[in-house]
């Protein structure tokens, strides 16, 4: 069972589904809206989770396609090899029965003497290990063939399991955004918060940072005010690791579009090592944020919301990480 899987399951039993609609002990009285703010606050973080798993398991089927396309790849040339030896052997076999194959008494029977004897003895035996060279050819490359396509099919055998759980989960998790928005709604009037407006050089805000971290630290200034979208990387909408994705691409960097792989992919610094484009991880590894200095970062929080600039501290931190 996948890692999206246990956890929709696990959120499943504790009640995700249930944490955002009102309890039925509460159909007497509306809930406060310090009430509806816990819920939200809570419910936004389990759907965070779910939602950096669902990107988990698509950076995981972008891996098993590239897999899938390299080993087909590797497969047009075995099966060439595969046909050459095959084709080597049958001219082998037809030889031999034609001819009947050359045999050490013929050799030594014939005229001309020991010496002839011992050259007709070194040539069969040179045949016969270029013949044995040949079969073992023809079975190593079939070998080769057969294990490169076994692999084949079993990649596209779990990248077809991982696309069900794909389409799954996103009925999921639409369906619980669903129900998040209606929170909100009864909260604040509307479900997502209204677009900030944005200055036209939105990006001159940015501390002025040189080399590839300034890059990320702008784009990540251009960024704020724009929405949560849930799996997005811009340049529309972001989630949390889609936005620190697309900040350090748009400086020429590669990151893996979750959190959690964000973390295994950047080398690990302490608190006092921090500098603007670093990024910072919050505990359980569901969310990351983009560091811009002064103990602010700008992240994308959750659904309903804008990405927003805050103080690096909103949430327990699990650690920091520099982009290689």
């Amino acid at each position: 069972m996948s890692s999206l899987s246990r956890l929709l399951r696990t959120l499943a039993v504790t009640g995700l589904s249930a944490a955002m609609i009102a309890p039925a002990t509460a159909a007497y009285a509306e809930p406060s809206p310090a009430d509806l703010t816990r819920k939200i606050e809570k419910s936004s973080s389990e759907l965070e989770r779910v939602v950096e798993a669902y990107n988990k398991l698509s950076e995981e089927i972008k891996s098993n396609k590239a897999a899938a396309t390299r080993l087909q790849a590797r497969i047009g040339p075995l099966e060439r090899q595969a046909a050459q030896s095959r084709a080597d052997v049958a001219e082998l076999a037809s030889t031999a029965y034609k001819t009947g194959g050359l045999r050490t008494a013929d050799a030594l029977l014939r005229p001309g003497g020991s010496a002839a004897v011992l050259d007709r003895l070194g040539t069969i035996d040179q045949l016969t290990r270029q013949r044995q060279e040949q079969i073992e050819g023809f079975t190593t490359s079939q070998r080769q063939l057969i294990d490169e396509k076994s692999r084949l099919n079993r990649v596209l055998a779990r990248q077809a399991a991982q696309a069900r759980e794909l389409d799954n989960a996103k009925v999921r998790i639409e369906r619980d955004l669903a129900r998040l928005y209606e929170l909100r709604r009864q909260a604040y009037g509307r479900a997502t918060e209204a677009p900030a407006p944005r200055p036209a050089a939105a990006r001159d805000e940015a501390p002025a940072i040189s080399g590839q971290a300034g890059v990320a630290v702008r784009y990540a200034y251009g960024a704020v005010g724009k929405p949560y979208v849930w799996a997005g990387e811009g340049p529309h909408g972001y989630d949390c690791s889609g936005l620190t994705l697309a900040a350090w691409r748009a400086a020429g960097k590669s990151l893996p579009h979750n959190a959690r792989m964000q973390w295994a992919a950047v080398a690990h610094i302490g608190r006092g090592e921090l500098r603007p484009g670093d990024l910072v991880f919050y505990s359980g590894l569901g969310h990351v944020a983009l560091y811009i200095g002064d103990g602010q970062v700008i992240d994308a929080p959750s659904a309903g919301r804008n990405v927003l600039k805050r103080g690096m501290n909103m949430m327990p931190i699990h650690g920091y990480g520099r982009v290689r």
